[in-house]
């Protein structure tokens, strides 16, 4: 039942999804719980490893709660990996020193792919209750936003075994053996449906598919191969959680191209890079769907007037919501492990103090 949690004191978020009025524009940041904060860095070092962090509530409750701590946001993120997944399904995940995720067991062969299953619920039990922890401790202050990579963004590295520059090995197998990897994307978008619906139950109040790799396909392919599954996802999550809305939101980096295809997949919001001109966005999508992003990482590497023009920026070009718009303020992609902590800060109070502007709420 919900009452076993705090009642909810700032909903901006949820309501922007769900393009409602909001007094200001709520704003979080994807990896806000990250390298770059010198707390986050502590407890990784406690934990041992990312893993370790990731595998442990306490440690993943921590970490999450950290950025919540040293700035007003408007929502918190789980912290965990997209890549739980496919670690659940046996593929062997593990973390080389410098060089990021890597699978022990990638998906190279058609034995290897037809064996693939939707992991055991228990699998990733460590996931769900650190999300009731974290929800626990969040205490009604921000809503709780679950997340899962795509399929098709989990089935690059379950493909190459790790990260790729070229993503050679796995659109070769899109190519040449369409069926192998729609065996894998029908299995990977089982497993993220019950997996983000697992987090609904455990206490995530908005849930966000990642789809970080979809920008890599051609068109077609991306239609075929990325858009297709997350769609089928979508149509799968609960929406509802004792009588409240759960929106979701979806994000393919470097999707811009395909803004309206994406909004008409049944998300309640769509997540922007950097590289879209946040206005033009809008009247894309008319009141379809609420929009989240789009200011670019590398602008926190700037001054503090910098910094300010160009979030500035970004709320202009959306301009004051109106009724059945929506505007969530983000980056378009992580916040980099080198950003200055106090940088965020200059950001953060520039966003809730333009918005209210906007809307002559100063």
């Amino acid at each position: 039942m919900s009452s076993k949690f705090a009642p909810l004191q700032n909903d901006t978020f949820l309501r922007a999804l769900l393009r409602q009025p909001t007094d200001y524009t709520p704003l979080w940041l994807m990896r806000q719980a990250g390298r770059y904060l010198p707390e986050y860095c502590a407890t990784r070092k406690r934990a041992g490893s990312f893993l370790g962090l990731a595998k442990n509530p306490d440690y993943a409750t921590e970490v999450t709660l950290q950025p919540l701590e040293r700035y007003p946001l408007d929502a918190a993120i789980l912290f965990s990996d997209i890549l739980t997944v496919p670690d659940a399904m046996g593929l062997g995940l593990y973390f080389a020193e410098g060089e990021g995720p890597k699978f022990e067991r990638p998906l190279r062969d058609e034995t290897a792919v037809k064996a693939l299953r939707v992991p055991e619920a228990g699998a990733l039990q460590y996931v769900f209750d650190a999300v009731t922890q974290i929800r626990t401790e969040l205490n009604g202050r921000v809503p709780l936003i679950g997340f899962s990579g795509s399929p098709w963004t989990l089935a690059c590295y379950m493909v190459e075994g790790g990260g790729s520059d070229d993503f050679r090995t796995v659109k070769t197998m899109l190519y040449q053996r369409p069926e192998l990897m729609h065996h894998i994307l029908k299995t990977n978008a089982a497993a993220v449906a019950a997996y983000l619906n697992a987090q609904i139950d455990a206490g995530a109040q908005a849930v966000m598919i990642f789809d970080t790799w979809g920008g890599v396909l051609a068109d077609g392919a991306y239609q075929a191969f990325s858009l297709a599954y997350m769609r089928e996802v979508v149509s799968q999550l609960k929406r509802d959680k004792d009588g409240v809305r759960v929106p979701a939101i979806v994000f393919t980096k470097g999707g811009g191209l395909w803004l309206e295809q994406i909004a008409d997949i049944g998300a309640d919001a769509v997540g922007l890079d950097w590289t879209v001109n946040l206005g033009e966005a809008r009247a894309r999508v008319g009141h379809k769907v609420a929009l989240q992003g789009n200011l670019d990482p590398n602008v926190l590497f700037a001054s503090p007037a910098q910094i300010r023009a160009e979030a500035t920026k970004v709320l202009t070009s959306f301009g004051a919501p109106q009724a059945g718009t929506g505007h969530v303020f983000n980056l378009g992609h992580g916040i980099s492990q080198f950003t200055p902590p106090e940088a965020v800060t200059v950001l953060v109070e520039t966003v809730h103090e333009v918005s209210r502007g906007l809307r002559g709420n100063s």
